[in-house]
């Protein structure tokens, strides 16, 4: 070894080869690691060999430690004062700073990062400079990665839609391990490979984290997240919603027809609301003339030949809302939105029952309902007055009560669990079931498979997709097949108390972290950050 080591000119590592080695194989060091850490001994036996030349030059006394230093030719100095400096913790040697002072400092840095840092240690008498804050924090020794057993792996933005990093989680410690500068599925596979003592890895429903789990830690048991499996079942949900809403609003044209000829519709007493004041009326038509307008230039850019991140940029929208405008096929709307609670609701029935009876004056039912214990305002009860001249208002008996939901706050009824409803929200599910049998249907498949997810009964999965494909429900369907591609991961999260909880939880504290830093600050400084947050 002596012979390669002096034609490559490292004559001074030949002494630490063996610690480097024995602590090498330990600590499972990449080879990267291996040739720095034997780079930094060759460059400091160099060192210590120049300043011995100089000592001997200069004719200096030799250095000796205190063990070998004959106190008998120094009488003037004493014994016990060399030791006790010597033991001393909160200096170290050549240091400028104390021990403890430099550890405030780079606490500081950690927490406030570079100009914020240096105003913070002006308010507490520490003045230092915005650069050493930040060099103190680069020059911090990155811990060596412990053994992982239990790994989580999630994404986070650099650039929200653009740039994105990977956060890599122990989920038994429950800190960050380590920090990738992309979601690239060689670069984690690559790390992965690295650490064979991994057993279970918690992932998203990404296809990449599945390759590179696939790659990187064959051994290791993949396990979906089950918030990402319920959210898929979510959307699912609300696809087959929509598609049997606009069956049921289709159905339901021909029942209104006769009622629509007259100029008037029907309305319950449940969904009896104030009528819209003109300023109202003439915003709401305005917002929808300049949506229609955009939709219409969205359209024209498409038959262009431009993709949604083209057409995105050029009318200032994001490129998610320019996909959904084109795959839902027509412009944009307002969303009704659902009737809420009022001080009139109580009254309404009296109020419905004396205007049938031909009591038409606005005052005097007013001063009816108020004489009842009604407290609000003359004003509301004539706006809700006004409505029943343009609208039939019936009473619900004999009435189905189709509450007024889009397809996008409905799929919640769906997915809440039952005892988490309060009562009106408890009718309209009931009525949603009733109005529909795929909706009921649907309804109880869900209510199974979430029941499944809350008490991690993984094992009744293979029984809920064999009913999923004999419902008939396409959207179901669908969402059984992409279970069923990785059957093994999302088994395991409906079994394992693992998931990506706590990872999504230290994604946000690196947003917070990256948000501090007003995204000037480059990978490696956002790294030291995070693997040294406070």
């Amino acid at each position: 070894m002596q012979q390669p080591l002096k034609q490559l000119g490292l004559t001074q590592l030949e002494q630490a080869l063996p610690t480097l080695f024995e602590t090498a194989r330990q600590e499972h060091w990449t080879y990267e690691q291996f040739f720095k850490r034997a780079i930094a001994a060759e460059l400091e036996g160099r060192d210590r060999r120049a300043a011995a030349r100089r000592m001997a030059a200069a004719h200096l006394p030799v250095v000796k430690t205190l063990e070998a230093f004959d106190f008998s030719f120094q009488p003037s100095l004493s014994e016990r004062l060399l030791w006790e400096l010597a033991d001393l913790s909160f200096v170290q040697p050549w240091a400028r700073l104390t021990t403890r002072l430099g550890e405030q400092i780079e606490a500081i840095g950690l927490a406030s990062c570079g100009r914020l840092g240096a105003r913070l240690g002006s308010r507490l008498r520490i003045e230092i400079s915005r650069t050493s804050l930040l060099r103190r924090v680069m020059k911090l020794a990155t811990q060596t990665t412990a053994k992982v057993q239990h790994l989580g792996l999630d994404d986070f933005s650099f650039r929200r839609g653009r740039t994105f990093g990977t956060v890599l989680v122990d989920l038994q410690r429950h800190h960050i391990v380590d920090r990738l500068p992309d979601r690239q599925k060689e670069t984690a596979a690559a790390w992965m490979q690295t650490h064979p003592e991994i057993t279970h890895v918690s992932r998203d429903r990404s296809s990449e984290y599945a390759s590179a789990v696939s790659a990187g830690a064959p051994q290791a048991i993949q396990v979906a997240d089950r918030f990402h499996v319920a959210k898929n079942l979510s959307e699912a949900v609300q696809q087959l919603l929509a598609r049997v809403l606009l069956e049921m609003k289709t159905a339901s044209q021909g029942a209104e027809a006769a009622t629509e000829t007259r100029g008037d519709s029907l309305l319950t007493i449940e969904e009896w609301r104030p009528a819209q004041e003109e300023s109202v009326k003439q915003i709401i038509a305005t917002r929808r003339a300049e949506r229609h307008e955009r939709y219409q230039q969205v359209l024209a850019l498409c038959e262009q030949g431009l993709t949604s991140p083209e057409i995105a940029a050029r009318l200032g929208k994001k490129a998610r809302t320019v996909r959904e405008w084109l795959h839902k096929g027509v412009a944009p709307d307002t969303r009704p939105r659902r009737k809420y609670r009022s001080e009139f609701d109580p009254y309404a029935p009296y109020v419905l029952k004396r205007w049938q009876e031909g009591e038409h004056s606005g005052r005097q039912l007013w001063r009816e309902v108020r004489f009842q214990g009604y407290r609000g305002s003359e004003r509301m009860v004539y706006r809700f007055l006004e409505t029943l001249k343009t609208k039939e208002i019936v009473t619900s008996v004999g009435t189905p009560r189709l509450p007024q939901y889009t397809s996008t706050t409905a799929v919640w009824l769906f997915m809440r669990h039952p005892e988490h409803l309060d009562e009106i929200q408890r009718e309209d599910l009931a009525a949603f079931r009733l109005a529909h049998a795929t909706l009921n249907t649907t309804y109880r498949l869900v209510q199974d498979f979430l029941q499944m997810m809350r008490h991690r009964q993984g094992e009744r999965l293979d029984a809920w997709l064999s009913q999923v494909h004999e419902s008939g429900l396409p959207e179901l369907q669908s969402f059984a097949q992409g279970v069923e591609q990785e059957k093994a991961a999302v088994q395991a999260g409906l079994t394992l108390a693992i998931n990506n909880g706590q990872v999504e939880g230290q994604v946000t504290k690196i947003k917070l972290i990256k948000r501090m830093m007003y995204g000037r600050a480059t990978f490696p400084l956002l790294r030291q950050r995070v693997l040294h947050a406070l």
